[in-house]
Parts: structure tokens; C-alpha cells; sequence
């Protein structure tokens, strides 16, 4: 039958004559990507990153490794019996030419073509290194890259250790290529034989290593790599290893099968295998990710057979290691390895049958290739909760589903991935029997935490076919308040499977529905939602904001100019422009309490706007203000709506008391001549400027684009402004208290002209202020960094007229007073107001 494959058309070894008589229905999978493979090449890239940070910042270290390396240079010399050209010579010409020749008299054509083809990368990728070194590299970098030859420092990124390095990677593991095993050895006494010999630096040595791997296990996960996974021969071996005999073995279908069938056809010319499989053994593909087979024994006995293949349980291990390290009553422990996988299955599997659990009986387990087989009983015609109609989902089916979870409770094993592919149903003399799949990742000994998060899940998971209320109801029947009481605070997407996490997209109130139908049943039972991990999205900005922090700190302040500036002030004017700028913090809070709807204290705002200060390392102008003020409202439980028209107001307020300001300002300044020593041109400008924008929104496209823009802004802040005006005290306070902050910038950039002996007008100093504050408002870069610092020193000179020189000196002493040096107050300020739960 060409439809049902033959083992001859899989691989895994030679058939035997038993093997010849089985019918396999399989599509194998030749070539396989190994996520490890992709996991290497980035761990290995980062590697590099490693070793030229550590050539910069911490060349003495690496220097020092080298020269006590090198201090048996003398020792070696007097030992060594062959040349160091010769162990090069062979490192570059034998050891690649055996290794190529052993795979060709193996006939592995397409590994010889991505051996070459990763070879010739790992050198191109060396030498755009060299190169970027050489011509863009600071000094410090290049020469912790060298050694000293003739009197000369000589770059040292050997290509032959990143050529052979990235071909070996390639050629397969050492136990399998004898000129793989001897090879490696030969690059490593090389490598040691040439850095004690002072040849190559440790860096770079270090570094084309690096390369050749990142080269070697990148062309590997592109390529993709012979599978090893146990087929055809082999996966029949592994069954009689566990004790049976087969007959028939069938893949069940997949997400895989059909791109791999097609595959398998168009190389062999032949129809496409078609494969299907039962209900309940289609579920278990799709709840465990692993192949499953539907065995026929010799003797008329219908198993399921599960694969677990190594290639797949690098990426599951990091996944369930991340899930315990940042969720909270999660197991620690993480599987990697295949047997560890195996042995946690078996494990799961035996806990729950000896809870008296309704689960498949797990028979045996054998070893095949690169896979474990696990072979299992089959849960009968049983049908997942997924594909049963809603007629079928009655009072005793749920009472039932709520029965077996609570068998496995009872002695301590935990599911923590109920979906609705683990959950079988079927039917014994008109009765539902339930039958729960899946338990490899479970828990033995389980905490308290995971079983109220499994009651959650199944809770979820019923009551998008049933309700809210029927699903609680049925674990009710069950269960004790107590137990229903404490999923309150579980009702958050986090405590759910992936499977029921898409589920919930298409149905959004499921969650809410629960929370209202338990406050309706138990009145006295918390909703409010229980901090499930150890670590989350504030934990992680609040790292990348102190990392952005340093990198912004070390590679973008420049410590000499701003320590010249510092040097060549008046240090009292200085201290007063600092005191000045500190003293925005306070009326900024003033304005924020002014216009919220709450209560708050004066302290606390304050310490919000100082933690700003060090939010704006990584938001543009403004951003980091208006956020930490929105999430102070929202913590105190204002609506959104609400908090959002209050902060839209504080900013509004902000801009037309700046306004406002600016035009006193000039009307006092007017009768002054010198005041404003701005050219008639330019004011002709600035008129034609603002004709443009008038005669603009004339145009309708134009106007309505205004329009779509500002009113939004005008809608939110416009009730909470009337508000407003209906208390006249909050009003003058902000008014007030924005018109003191802006006054406190600028009188801080004065007192910074004369820290430095500079003279210009009041108006002058407002111009010039607003237009760099304005500047780093508009251009989106963190705190406004450079666009402030230029815009400021431009307009000292053109406004002022001061020196091009000077006026850099002022706007960087500037921003060093009122931004750098309040950035360590605003960090501590973010760590106090997160322990005590402000933001």
C-alpha cells in the first residue's frame, strides 16, 4: 500500500525481517533545527560583547592573565619538541583537510558544503571584527587586542582558530567523528602552546574562538542537522525494548505532518502520506508537543506511544525555568536533559493513577536514538472537553471533572496546565467518565499556591462553556468555600495556560464575570489581585532605566567639559542655580496636588516628580513625569479616565502659564532697547512664520488634522478644569505654584550666566531657557540629551550674543545643575517610593 509508508521509507537503521511484516504509517523528519543551535549562537555572540567589554573597561585583568600565562614560556620552551610553526601548520592544513576528507568518505556531501561554507564565514566575521578594531576602535581596545612585537603592538584575531573552530562545529559531536575528537585537541594545545608563547593575545584568541563557534552553530540551525530522532527501525527496536510486539504504528496528525509529508513526497516521488488519529490522541499532541503514535500489537492491544524527542527540550527547559524563577509557588527545579524530562513524566503519571485519578496507565518506557518512548494505555473513545458539544457539558459531567482534580489534590499532585485538551470525556452505561491527561508538568508534594491555581484554571476553562456562575457553582458542589473563596485573588490571565489565555481573547469578561458571580456567592471573599510574581514590568524598567542610566552616564556625558565648566565657575552661583533647580521638584508637586482629584500628600508628589528625573534617562522630555503622576493617581484608586485628564491638565496648565509668562515678560522688558537684540529680519520671519501657520488651518485637510489632535486633550481636561474653577484656592495654587517653577529654571540659568561672569537681560534668559526646553521637548531623545545642550548654547549666541565658547560652557554647566546631578536623588526617590508600594 503506498499510503501506509513502509519502514523502508523511514529512516533509523536497517529493517529486519520482523520490521517487514509492521505497517508504520510516518512522516520522519530528515533535517531538524535544533534550538540549541539558535541558543548557542546567541549565547556565543554575547560572549564576544563579553570579552570587548572586559578589553576595555578592564584591560589589566586581562593583560594579567596573559603574563602569568606567559611566565612558563621558558618552562615550555625547553620542553616543547615540536615548533610552534609546526602545531600552526598542522592546525591550519591537516586538521581541516581529515575532517573534510572523513565526511566525504562518508558520504556526507551537504555537510562538507556547510562545513566549508561556516569555515569561510567564521573568517569573514573575523576580519570585519579586525577591521572595525583597527579603524574605529578606541586606542585602549586595540592594544588590549595585541602584543608587543619588534616594539610594536601587532592585532592579533588569529583566523585559523575561528576557520577550523566554525568547521568543527559543524562536523558533528566528538564521539561520533574520530577526526572531530582528535582535531579539538589539537586547537586547544595550539591555543595553549601560542598564548604561553605570547603569539596571541588572551582577547583575541578568545574572541575568534567565539567567532567560530557563533559561525559553526548558526550555519548548523539554518541549515538544519540530520535528525536523530528515532524512526522507522529504530522506533520499532525502542517499542520491543518496552515489551510489545507491534503490528501497526501510526503517527497521529499534527501541526508538523503536512509540511513534513509534503517534503517527504516531493523527494520520493510518491503520494502524500495522509495520517490521522482519534480525538483524544490528537488532544494529547496538541497539550503535550510531543509525536504520538496509536500502536497495534500483535496481540490485539491498542496503546499510544509518546515520543519525547532531545532535540526539543532546550526551549521547553528555559520556558519552565523562566515560569518558576519569576512566578511565585512554582517548583524551582527545571528540566533540560531528555531522561529528566522522561523521569518527571513518569513520575507525574504514576502520582496521579496512585491518587486514584482517572489517567492513562503508563505500561513501560524504552530508550531509542535521541528519544524516549513512553508506552500507555489509550483512554478508550474518549473526546476532549474542546471538541464535546454543549449538550453533552451537563450538572454530573462537571461534578465529575471536579471530582478527579480533587482526587489528585488530596494527595498533594498538582496539574498547573488544566486546558481543554487534557480534560477527556467519555461515556460508561449512559454515565460521563472523565478522564486528566498531561501531568508532566506538574507537582508532587505540591504547594498550596499551585493547587489553587489549577482550581483556577479549571474554573476559567469551564466557565467560557458554561458561565461564570454555572462553572462556580459546579466547583461548589465539590469543593469548600474556603477553597472557592481563595481563587479570588487567582482570577488574573497570568495563572492561566497558553491554550486558555487565546481562548479568553475572544470572550474578555470571562475574568470579570467570575470575580462578580464569587462576590455574589460569598460576599466576604477578596477579588483584589494577589502579587503572583516575583518580579514584574516595574522590576524590569526599573533595571533597564539604571542600566540605561550607566551606559547614558558613561558614554554620553562627557566629565571632562563638565568638570571645566564646574572649575571655571563661582561655585556660590553655582550652588544657587542647583538649589534652584531642586526647587522645581516642590513646585511641580504643588501644581500635581493642586489639580488631583485625591488628597495627596505634598511629600510624596515631590518624591514622584524627583523619581522623574531619573525616568527621563529613558523617556523623552516630559514622558517620565506625566507617567509616574499617572500611576501615582491610579494607585490610589482613580479611575483612568480620570487620572489621565488630571495629568493632560497639570501639562495643559504648564504650557499656557509658560505662555503667559513669556508675554509679561516682554511687554515689562518692552521700553529696553537692548533688551531684545533680535535682527528685523528675524522678526520678519517669525511674522511670515506665523501667517503660514494662520493661513494654513484655512485649509480644511489642515484643520481638521489640528483639530483631531487637540481635542482629545480638550474633551478629557475640559470637565476636570471646570472643576477646578469651582474651587479658587486650587486654582491659584496651581497657577502659582507652575508660574514658581518655571521662574525657578529660569532664575537657575542666570545665576549659571553668573557663575561664569556672563550678563544678559531677564527676557533674554527666558528666551533662551525656553526655546532649549521647548527643543528637547520636541525631539524624542531621553531627557532631551544633546538637542537641550545645543539649543541652549545657540541661543545664548544669537539672543545674547554671548561667545560660541562661552555660551557651550553655560548650557552644559546648565544641565549639569539642574539634570546630571539630580539623577542619583531621583533614583533613590524610585527605590523609596517602590518599597513602600507608591508606584
Amino acid at each position: 500500500d503506498a499510503d501506509r509508508a513502509a519502514v523502508a521509507r523511514t529512516p533509523g537503521g536497517t529493517p529486519s525481517a520482523d520490521d517487514t511484516q509492521v505497517v508504520v504509517e510516518d512522516v520522519p523528519a530528515v533535517r531538524v533545527h535544533h534550538p540549541s543551535d539558535l541558543l548557542g549562537t546567541v549565547l556565543y555572540a554575547l560572549g564576544i560583547v563579553g570579552v570587548l567589554v572586559l578589553a576595555i573597561y578592564a584591560p589589566n585583568t586581562t593583560t594579567g592573565v596573559a603574563e602569568d600565562v606567559q611566565g612558563f614560556a621558558t618552562i615550555l620552551q625547553n620542553i616543547l619538541f615540536v615548533p610552534v610553526s609546526a602545531l600552526e601548520a598542522v592546525l591550519v592544513l591537516v586538521v581541516p583537510l581529515a575532517v573534510l576528507a572523513e565526511l566525504a568518505i562518508r558520504r556526507l556531501g551537504r555537510q562538507v558544503l556547510e562545513g566549508t561554507v561556516a569555515a569561510l564565514l567564521a573568517v569573514l566575521l573575523n576580519e570585519a571584527i579586525r577591521f572595525a578594531v583597527v579603524h574605529w576602535a578606541t586606542t585602549d581596545l586595540a592594544v588590549s587586542l595585541s602584543i608587543r612585537l619588534r616594539g610594536e603592538w601587532v592585532l592579533t584575531l588569529p583566523p585559523a582558530f575561528a576557520l577550523v573552530t566554525a568547521l568543527l562545529t559543524v562536523a558533528g559531536p566528538r564521539g561520533r567523528r574520530r577526526t572531530v575528537d582528535w582535531s579539538w585537541s589539537v586547537l586547544w594545545v595550539t591555543a595553549g602552546v601560542l598564548l604561553i608563547t605570547a603569539r596571541v593575545s588572551l582577547p583575541g584568541l578568545l574572541i575568534s574562538l567565539l567567532v567560530g563557534r557563533v559561525a559553526g552553530m548558526g550555519v548548523r540551525y539554518l541549515s538544519g542537522v540530520r535528525s536523530e530522532r528515532a524512526y522507522g527501525p529504530a522506533l520499532l527496536a525502542g517499542i520491543r525494548r518496552a515489551g510489545f510486539d507491534p503490528a501497526l504504528l501510526s503517527r497521529v496528525a499534527d501541526d508538523t505532518t503536512d509540511a513534513d509529508a509534503a517534503r517527504l513526497a516531493e523527494r520520493e516521488g510518491t503520494p502524500p502520506v495522509e495520517l490521522d488519529g482519534s480525538p483524544a490522541a490528537r488532544a494529547l499532541t496538541r497539550s503535550t508537543g510531543h509525536r504520538v503514535y496509536q500502536l497495534t500489537t500483535r496481540q490485539g492491544e491498542e496503546l499510544d506511544v509518546v515520543v519525547i524527542d532531545g532535540d526539543r527540550q532546550v526551549v521547553g527547559g528555559l520556558a519552565r525555568l523562566w515560569r518558576s524563577i519569576r512566578m511565585r509557588g512554582i517548583e524551582g527545579r527545571s528540566v533540560v536533559s531528555l531522561r529528566q524530562a522522561t523521569s518527571r513524566a513518569a513520575l507525574l503519571a504514576y502520582a496521579a493513577r496512585a491518587a486514584g485519578v482517572r489517567t492513562p496507565n503508563l505500561l513501560s518506557i524504552a530508550e531509542a536514538e535521541d528519544s524516549m518512548l513512553l508506552v500507555q494505555e489509550r483512554p478508550g473513545s474518549a473526546v476532549p472537553l474542546a471538541d464535546l458539544p454543549p449538550e453533552r457539558l451537563t450538572d454530573d459531567l462537571l461534578h465529575e471533572i471536579w471530582a478527579q482534580l480533587q482526587l489528585a489534590h488530596d494527595a498533594g499532585v498538582a496539574h498547573r496546565a488544566l486546558t481543554s485538551d487534557v480534560v477527556l470525556v467519555d461515556d460508561l452505561l449512559g454515565r460521563p467518565m472523565v478522564w486528566i491527561t498531561g501531568w508532566e508538568q506538574g507537582d508532587v508534594a505540591s504547594s498550596d499556591l499551585a493547587r489553587r491555581m489549577d482550581v483556577t484554571q479549571l474554573v476559567a476553562l469551564l466557565a467560557l462553556r458554561v458561565g461564570a456562575a454555572r462553572a462556580l457553582e459546579s466547583a461548589s458542589a465539590v469543593l469548600p468555600d474556603s477553597d472557592i473563596a481563595a481563587i479570588g485573588p487567582l482570577f488574573q490571565t497570568i495563572t492561566l495556560p497558553r491554550e486558555t489565555r487565546v481562548e479568553m481573547r475572544a470572550h474578555k469578561q470571562v475574568l470579570a464575570d467570575l470575580r462578580t458571580a464569587l462576590v455574589a456567592r460569598l460576599p466576604e471573599a477578596s477579588v483584589e489581585p494577589e502579587q503572583l510574581v516575583r518580579f514584574g514590568a516595574r522590576t524590569v524598567v526599573t533595571i533597564l532605566l539604571t542600566v540605561v542610566a550607566i551606559f547614558a552616564i558613561l558614554t554620553t556625558i562627557n566629565v571632562e567639559v563638565i568638570g571645566e565648566a564646574l572649575s571655571e565657575s563661582d561655585w556660590r552661583w553655582s550652588v544657587l542655580a542647583f538649589g534652584l533647580g531642586m526647587s522645581t521638584l516642590v513646585t511641580a508637586a504643588l501644581a500635581f496636588v493642586a489639580f488631583s482629584p485625591v488628597r495627596l500628600s505634598v511629600w510624596r508628589a515631590t518624591l514622584v516628580q524627583t523619581a522623574a528625573t531619573f525616568v527621563a534617562l529613558a523617556a523623552p522630555a516630559g514622558i517620565g513625569p506625566a507617567a509616574l503622576n499617572l500611576r501615582m493617581l491610579t494607585k490610589r484608586g482613580v479611575s483612568a479616565p480620570l487620572s489621565a485628564a488630571t495629568v493632560a491638565l497639570v501639562q495643559v496648565s504648564q504650557f499656557v502659564v509658560t505662555l503667559v509668562l513669556l508675554l509679561a515678560l516682554t511687554v515689562l522688558s518692552g521700553r529696553d532697547e537692548s533688551a531684545l537684540p533680535i535682527s528685523p529680519a528675524v522678526l520678519i520671519a517669525v511674522g511670515i512664520v506665523a501667517a503660514l501657520v494662520g493661513a494654513s488651518l484655512l485649509v480644511p485637510p489642515v484643520r481638521q488634522w489640528v483639530l483631531a489632535k487637540s481635542m482629545p486633550t480638550l474633551r478629557r481636561t475640559w470637565p476636570r478644569l471646570i472643576e477646578v474653577l469651582g474651587q479658587p484656592w486650587r486654582l491659584a495654587l496651581a497657577i502659582s505654584a507652575n508660574l514658581a517653577m518655571t521662574l525657578g529654571y529660569i532664575l537657575a540659568f542666570d545665576a549659571c550666566l553668573q557663575a561664569l561672569g556672563q550678563e544678559a537681560t531677564l527676557i533674554q534668559v527666558a528666551l533662551v531657557y525656553l526655546a532649549g526646553n521647548t527643543a528637547g521637548a520636541l525631539v524624542p531623545t531621553p531627557g532631551g540629551m544633546g538637542t537641550v545642550e545645543l539649543s541652549l548654547a545657540f541661543s545664548l549666541t544669537t539672543i545674547a550674543g554671548i561667545n560660541a565658547g562661552v555660551a557651550t560652557s553655560i548650557a552644559v554647566l546648565f544641565r549639569a545643575l539642574t539634570y546630571w546631578l539630580r539623577i542619583p536623588f531621583g533614583w533613590a526617590a524610585m527605590r523609596y517610593l517602590q518599597r513602600h508600594g507608591e508606584l
